[in-house]
């Protein structure tokens, strides 16, 4: 998608948003003095009658000076009076003004219920529920309206809790809520997860007679919905002698709240045969549905459905299907969902812009984001806290830092989310200063930071190389900030020499583990999180036995921890070990949660176990009630493609009921390429172009896929291919520490003094080496071949390790930037044999530990 070409839309966004004049309120003019002196007016209703003058007329600032007249005189207000200038303080949000009201409130005749009542309205309707709740509780009488404005404001604020305990307090006060007052309290125990005070209201409800009442009736049926007591849910919906579209609707909310897609369609099918035409929300529910749980495609058929049958999507409904597409990897999709919806006439929420937003920053069009940051300012919304959310992280995402900062300061409200977005893009960029600064600012203001703002700062920190500033940070944390460290604080100081992305640094990660390993020790800061992050850094830095062995000497294990250890040994290919885990922790009291699961299925994979995977893929939602997601799925691929049943592999694919990623089809093409299936190499390879058009490794290894299939030359695609593979592709580089210092080897590169005996060392080595015929499978690389390009990185990097170091190592570490070859492969294979040495390379698609000739893959990458 080149150009999203939002209609009316302009080229970069404003930096500065012109102010719109702000049309005066009553209460901005002075307050003028009222005239009329009162001591002089005969007829008592008069003061009166000028007051509800002023008060229709909007001159209510001067009411004020009036009622201060009247004090003065001696005389008294009615009730309905002072009750119609707080209305007026209502209408116009002015609780200045009303409470210089309160503060006259002796001025008033007779203080009856509803007096006090409408004081109470006032202030939670002007925003301070602190005055109104005062004002209540300090009430002598308290009639129904009081308790239904007291609950109403409490709600309205989302004070979900409080509404619960003010439904007691006035249970306690003889007071029993009407028609009208039991639906607010039963949404506040829904939407605070109060089943127990539900059911309460529900037997009540059942003596005083009301469960006849739909807006009653609809409220249980939401709690037990909401509260995921769907059994109890569906009893009383089956009992309901009236249901409307709402008791339809909450039901089908309820199962889809629960993942339950299935269960949910089939109702809003029966909704339709029972005679109950579904409206747009009904159809949203389902639409939303689907698309939270990855199967936008079934999204998309309802959305077709729903205008079939007259329907038209709403903003909701579009929306839904942009949020749903965007974060479902199908990006392009959705930005054309958002110009169909823009010429459709919809008017885009914030919610809508985000969710575009999302999908250009996952797309990388910055063009396109720019376009929707101008649309935003256009309609009036860019300044809403998601909306300025969204454009902050967007601009941090592409190094547009001061972009990014403009939109940060022109946001009036700001949340945690906003602050941490900018803490983090300045982070991130390397500008640790300016995001220490922000971090102070923060601490000043309203909003303050969090343990993701802490993490920020921390990894911030170790990203740019300052370790003695992110371990004060990390110090800081508990004794300053006072907040809890959780596993991402670790991790970002433990795993952050891992997770980087920087190669140099991933190389050096074992020795840096150890010394924060060590750190951690002396410093007596070894808890459960911390040992968990550790187990699971050994691992991925390549010493699985530190793992284990950090792993046996802990006092108390939690599923993190076993979790670490299994994958752990899955990455290092012992499927046994990983297994024979499996069935330990749960003899130790701890069920299997998703992160469990995928690496149990690709343990089978390993051991070639392929039915028992396929029983735990069944037992996932069968038996554990978890929704596998796309990690799972790409597991099972792993699974059929070891053990050759491609067949079943692409049956199952098609069978997904979430659309299949890059990491789907990639599995598949590694299992079409190690069997020789051409024809599903084919395949995979087309929908992995799809995926990734600009892929130039993709395009390298489908040119080689359609010449071995004899479609060279006679097929648009191959043309396209070829032209685009004429740009260079990437060269492979690794990198290697020997003796303190990291080396950098790039394919073919003689330029170093000693190349001439490392390239006589990779030519005797390569007359030992097994050669490999291929009779299974066929040879397609995504590096070209050695006669082209030149002798292989990370043969020249071992060549330097065995020559270069003064004494045999007895381990090699090598990350390269690129799948490692199969001829790069058996040379490893070879040389951990001959020289009893381990070793360790991290390419792009595979962790390989070589020991006594044979790798943790399974020769299987």
């Amino acid at each position: 998608m080149e150009n999203l070409m939002i209609p009316s839309s302009v080229s970069r966004p404003p930096l500065i948003i012109p102010s719109k004049q702000e049309s005066l309120s009553p209460f901005s003019e002075n307050p003028t003095k009222s005239t009329v002196n009162y001591s002089k007016i005969l007829n008592p209703k008069t003061p009166d009658a000028h007051l509800n003058y002023l008060c229709r007329n909007g001159r209510l600032s001067e009411s004020i000076g009036a009622l201060d007249s009247i004090a003065q005189s001696g005389s008294k207000v009615r009730a309905n009076t002072f009750i119609s200038l707080l209305q007026s303080c209502i209408d116009y949000g002015s609780i200045d003004l009303g409470r210089q009201l309160h503060a006259r409130i002796d001025l008033v005749e007779v203080k009856d219920p509803f007096f006090e009542t409408k004081l109470v309205s006032m202030y939670a309707k002007c925003g301070s529920l602190h005055d109104a709740r005062e004002v209540f509780d300090k009430m002598r009488e308290r009639n129904l309206y009081t308790w239904s404005a007291m609950v109403g404001a409490c709600s309205r604020e989302q004070r979900w809790r409080e509404v619960v305990e003010l439904f007691f307090l006035m249970m306690n006060d003889c007071m029993v809520p009407d028609d009208f007052l039991f639906p607010k309290i039963l949404e506040a125990c829904a939407n605070c997860g109060d089943v127990k005070a539900g059911k309460l209201i529900h037997s009540l409800v059942i003596r005083l007679g009301m469960v006849c009442c739909t807006r009653v009736s609809n409220s249980i049926l939401a709690v037990y919905a909401k509260c995921g007591r769907l059994a109890l849910a569906r009893r009383f919906f089956e009992g309901m002698d009236d249901r409307d579209t709402v008791a339809w609707n909450t039901m089908i909310s309820g199962y889809c709240q629960k993942g339950d897609s299935k269960e949910a369609h089939r109702l809003f099918n029966a909704m339709r045969e029972k005679g109950t035409k579904p409206g747009v929300v009904s159809w949203n529910i389902l639409i939303g549905s689907y698309n939270q749980l990855g199967q936008c495609s079934v999204a998309m058929g309802l959305m077709k459905e729903m205008e079939n049958f007259g329907i038209t999507p709403d903003v909701f409904t579009w929306t839904s299907m942009i949020s749903g597409l965007a974060h479902n990897g199908r990006t392009d999709q959705a930005l054309n969902f958002f110009k169909e919806m823009i010429l459709a006439g919809v008017r885009p929420n914030g919610i809508t812009i985000a969710s575009a937003i999302s999908a250009c920053t996952s797309l990388g069009g910055l063009n396109i984001g720019l376009e929707i940051h101008s649309l935003a300012v256009k309609m009036g919304i860019f300044n809403e806290v998601v909306v300025g959310n969204s454009l902050t992280g967007m601009y941090s995402r592409y190094g547009e830092i001061e972009a990014a900062r403009k939109v940060f300061d022109r946001l009036k409200e700001k949340d945690e989310f906003t602050w941490n977005s900018m803490i983090g893009g300045y982070s991130q960029a390397g500008y640790c200063g300016k995001a220490y600064e922000l971090f102070m600012k923060m601490l000043d203001s309203d909003v303050k930071p969090n343990v993701i703002t802490w993490n920020a700062m921390i990894f911030g920190y170790i990203k740019n190389g300052d370790e003695d500033q992110a371990m004060d940070l990390f110090q800081r944390m508990e004794k300053d900030g006072k907040i809890k460290r959780n596993a991402g604080s670790w991790n970002s100081l433990i795993a952050g020499y891992v997770q980087l992305g920087e190669k140099d640094k991933a190389l050096v990660a074992a020795k840096k583990v150890k010394e924060i390993h060590c750190c951690v020790l002396r410093r007596k800061l070894d808890t459960l999180p911390v040992t968990n992050s550790l187990i699971d850094t050994y691992a991925k830095s390549g010493s699985i036995h530190y793992s284990r062995t950090i792993f046996d000497r802990m006092l108390t294990q939690d599923i993190i921890s076993w979790n670490s250890l299994i994958g752990g040994c899955v990455l290092h290919g012992c499927s046994d070990t990983a297994l024979g885990l499996v069935n330990q922790m749960r003899d130790s009291g701890f069920k299997p949660n998703r992160s469990t699961f995928s690496s149990i299925i690709l343990a089978y994979g390993f051991a070639g176990m392929v039915d028992e995977g396929i029983q735990v893929f069944s037992s996932i939602t069968e038996n554990y009630g978890i929704i596998p997601a796309i990690e799972h799925y790409s597991a099972m691929i792993d699974l059929y493609g070891r053990s050759c049943r491609l067949g079943e592999a692409i049956k199952f694919i098609e069978d997904m009921p979430i659309e299949p990623d890059f990491s789907i089809w990639t599995s598949l093409l590694t299992a079409s390429r190690m069997h020789g299936n051409i024809g599903l190499a084919v395949l995979a390879g087309e929908h992995l172009l799809d995926l990734e058009p600009g892929n130039i490794l993709i395009k390298r290894l489908m040119l080689q896929i359609y010449v071995l299939c004899g479609r060279l030359g006679d097929t648009s695609e191959v043309r396209k291919v070829e032209k685009l593979n004429i740009l260079k592709g990437p060269i492979g580089e690794s990198l290697i520490e020997v003796g303190n210092t990291l080396q950098t080897f790039v394919t073919g590169d003689q330029s170093r003094p000693c190349s001439d005996v490392l390239y006589s060392w990779v030519k005797t080595t390569a007359e030992k080496v097994k050669t490999n015929d291929y009779d299974n499978g066929f040879l397609i690389e995504e590096e070209e071949k050695e006669e082209i390009g030149g002798v292989h990185s990370e043969k020249l990097a071992l060549a330097f390790a065995l020559i270069g170091s003064p004494s045999q190592p007895k381990s090699i570490r090598i990350v390269k930037n690129m799948r490692m070859c199969g001829d790069c492969h058996r040379t490893a294979k070879y040389v951990s044999m001959a020289y009893g040495c381990e070793i360790y390379v991290d390419d792009t698609k595979s962790f390989h530990h070589f020991k006594n000739g044979h790798c943790s893959c399974g020769d299987y990458w």
